[in-house]
């Protein structure tokens, strides 16, 4: 039988589905939340996640509902400049090196057949159209050193070969298998400066 009531079981199953987090760890979430009456502040916060935040249409992180992007529509930013992420956290990691003033393009995936994630799921359409209408002069791709990463990296390479000047791929300071998820903004800052250009012959 078991020992949880519903209410509690249900909430442990929901935690459960966030990244890192296992049993113990959604097990001391919750308890933590009931022993210090922080529930209902955390409820009202998620509820408004869906009425308050939408997706930018031109980047593709996210924004206030109705109100102009803070990533794109800062006048301070490098049009020129596009960095291909591929999460929304990853751009606030990248924007936490302040080594980079340009603007962002983010996937919400990796190109993965045996997922069914395919191209048109990671919103290249808009991200050729946005470099034809901004007139971006480099592509930093900073998708993470996985198979996946590396195959979505080479595919983006491909595309946009005939469409910018320069295409760039982060790569100093990051070891081979890693996630942005998981690397420090110095280790992150290194990998933006000695970024290395892959449309010059090696």
């Amino acid at each position: 039988m078991d020992p949880y009531p519903p209410v509690l079981r249900r909430c442990l199953e929901e935690l459960q589905k966030l990244p890192g987090i296992g049993p113990r760890s959604a097990q001391r979430i919750l308890f933590h939340l009931l022993s210090r009456g922080g529930a209902g502040g955390l409820a009202e916060a998620l509820s408004n996640l869906e009425r308050d935040v939408e997706r930018c249409p031109a980047c593709r992180a996210y924004r206030n509902r109705g109100e102009e992007c803070p990533l794109c529509d800062d006048p301070r930013r490098d049009p020129s400049l596009l960095c291909i992420v591929e999460s929304p956290g990853e751009v606030y990691l990248v924007e936490a090196t302040a080594e980079f003033r340009g603007l962002y393009h983010v996937l919400h995936g990796l190109l993965s057949p045996l997922r069914g994630v395919s191209p048109a799921a990671l919103g290249l359409e808009s991200l050729l159209r946005r470099i034809r209408e901004r007139e971006v002069e480099e592509v930093i791709l900073a998708t993470p050193p996985t198979a996946e990463g590396e195959a979505t990296a080479s595919y983006i390479l491909e595309i946009l070969k005939e469409r910018v000047g320069k295409v760039s791929r982060i790569g100093f300071g990051l070891p081979v298998g890693s996630d942005l998820q998981y690397v420090d903004s110095q280790t992150l800052s290194r990998a933006l400066t000695g970024r290395r250009d892959l449309m010059k012959a090696p």
